[in-house]
Formats: structure tokens, sequence, C-alpha cells
């Protein structure tokens, strides 16, 4: 780990050398990708560096008791002293074993979230409004700027399917593990008996591609235009603005309406299209690497159930990790930071285990 350690810090300023020379600030592109790389960086080689602090503070302390010949109270505080370097340098070096965990190296991008009603029929529909409104309260206490791509809404109010970008700093490193399928028991409004229905929506989760990590061959691309459809208005059904692209290669088929320009909803479908097949691209990589770690939080797999909300109980369960909070009214008001920060953690546990 010390060498590691070592090669990170000369990189660390190596970088902040660059970064000086005139030529790479007026560079704007490579200038971004140096910012990008010592932002990864400082937290390792600060952390780095207090671990050497403590490690120094401890060997002093050792020098001076193994010399004798102290007060008893200078004894006594450089006892103490000892005491808490070695549990510093302790804790320092659990915390640099995490740091230096491989990062995925999508964690920073934005994210493109698809929800689909599964069995259940309308109220399944119901439900996958309320987790889009879920996704999009918990954007906003982050900070983030979340924006309907595409939508298929039912007359009462839900979707049969709705995708969406939410887009911020370290969006996909939060939302991640929200892909699979999130189950509901609640008593529909519809219910006369008072019966529990059990109904199940399916969540995608798949990091913004950029142009530079999918490169689509435009010859590829069949590009159909169509009227939007959906709730009323005088627009609707007027102009040909909404977008399908079909990629003929792997026959993946993208849609969006939600905007009026046509310019707008190809350029969206094409930031999907390209989300898409990246994550098809990584699915088969995984694939063909025999033995290849799958996280304790799942696979991601989107057939795999992860959740579960019952009204009647207040309850929500996450399978994955046997996590079951009492809150689901706050949950469903955007409060994840509970159920994500278990997930990081399991993640982390299950790296560092696979590590050793």
């Amino acid at each position: 780990m010390l060498e590691k350690l070592n090669k990170v810090e000369e990189r660390f300023e190596a970088v902040n050398e660059k970064l000086c020379q005139s030529d790479i600030v007026a560079d704007m592109e490579q200038y971004k990708k140096l910012m990008q790389e010592l932002k990864v960086l400082t937290p390792v080689v600060e952390k780095y560096r207090q671990l050497k602090a403590a490690e120094a503070s401890l060997a002093e302390a050792k020098d001076l008791l193994e010399q004798g010949g102290l007060e008893k109270d200078f004894r006594e505080m450089v006892r103490e002293e000892l005491e808490s370097s070695e549990q510093q340098v302790q804790q320092f070096k659990e915390e640099l074993k995490i740091l230096l965990l491989p990062r995925d190296p999508n964690d920073d991008k934005n994210v493109i979230v698809e929800i689909r009603g599964g069995a259940g029929g309308e109220e399944a529909s119901l439900f996958a409004g309320v987790l889009f409104r879920m996704y999009s309260m918990y954007a906003e206490t982050k900070g983030w700027k979340c924006e309907i791509l595409n939508s298929n809404p039912t007359e009462l109010g839900g979707f049969k399917e709705i995708s969406f970008i939410i887009e911020g700093e370290g969006a996909y490193s939060r939302l991640k593990f929200e892909s699979g399928v999130h189950r509901v028991q609640r008593v529909p409004e519809t219910e006369s008996q008072g019966r529990i229905h059990t109904s199940t929506v399916t969540v995608a989760v798949l990091p913004e591609a950029e142009e530079v990590d999918v490169e689509i061959n435009p010859a590829d691309l069949q590009i159909d235009t169509y009227r939007s459809g959906g709730a009323g208005g005088q627009h609707v059904n007027k102009t040909e603005s909404a977008i399908r692209i079909t990629h003929i290669p792997t026959g993946t088929v993208v849609e969006c309406q939600d905007e009026r320009s046509q310019y707008k909803n190809k350029d969206r479908a094409m930031k999907i299209l390209r989300s898409k097949i990246l994550e098809a691209e990584k699915e088969k990589q995984l694939d063909a690497i025999a033995g290849e770690r799958r996280a304790q939080v799942g696979t991601g797999d989107r057939s795999e159930r992860i959740r579960t909300y019952n009204y009647p109980q207040g309850r929500v369960s996450d399978h994955r990790i046997n996590l079951t909070l009492y809150k689901i009214d706050s949950i469903l008001n955007g409060d994840l930071d509970e159920i994500i920060d278990a997930l990081v953690t399991a993640d982390t546990a299950e790296k560092l285990r696979s590590e050793d």
C-alpha cells in the first residue's frame, strides 16, 4: 500500500505542476481532465499526509519513552500522545484502504432512469408515478436537475413507463443501486374489500454516456418521426415532433416525445441510445469475465427484486442487505439517504473482502 500511496502523491504533485503551465491552462479540454484527476487524487493525498504526520508523532513518542528520565506528568502526557497516535495511524490506514479501492469510472456521471409498470396493471402504473416523484424529490434535496425524457402516462395519473435524466455531481454513484424490481403492497383505492394487492415496477439506472464513450455510425440508425400523443393541449398531434430511433445492429429502440422541438427530442433520444448501448457493452464484458465479483448489493439486473414498500405496515425493506425502515412516507418523499448510505457501505465492504 505504501508504494501505491507514494505513486499517488507523486502524480498529485505532477498534476499540480501541469495545471500551472500556460499551455495547459489554454487547452480547456486537457485542463478539465487534469482538474478531474486532481479531484480524485486530493482526498487520498490529504489522508496519506495525515497518516505520515500521525506516524511521525508515534515515532517521536516512542523515542521519548525509550530514552526514559521523564518527569511523571510529562511521561503520562507522552503516553497519551502515543495511544492517540496509534489509534490515528490505524484509523487512517483503514480509511486509505477504502480510498484506494478501484473507482467506478461512471460515479461522477449524470443518470438516465427508466421506470416501467410491471405486474399489477393500473396499480403498477400508479406506483411508477410514486417512484418517479420519489427520485425527483431526492434529486431536489441534492441540488440536482431532473428532466423528463419520455413518458407514457395513464388516465389515472400513473405511468406505464417514464424515462428521465438526473444531472448532478455524483448522481450515478448514489442512484446506481436502484436498478431492479420494486414491489409495492397496498390497498388500491378501487378495492372495495380492503384487500392488499401486490404490484411490481422495474427501474433501470444508466450512466449518461458521452459521445466519446460510444461511437455510433449514423448509417446504423433508423430515425422515424411521428406525432406526439398524451394529454391534451393545442400543440398535440399537429406536428411530427416525436422521435423514434432504432439502432439496427443491436435492435435497440428509443423514443422521445416530451419536447415540442423535433431537434431537442432527437438530441435526448441519442443520449438514451448511447447510454443503453454502453450499458449493454458493460454487461457483455462482465459476463465474459469468469468469476467476476457480483456485489452483495446486487448485479443491477432489472429482473432482480430489490425492495418492498409495504403501506399497511409503513415499512420499506431492502432485500439485498436485509434493511427494514419503518418510515415509508418520508422515503417516498425523497428521504433516501439512509438506504443509499447502507447500500454504499455494503458494497464497499464487499469490495474490501474481494481485495483481501
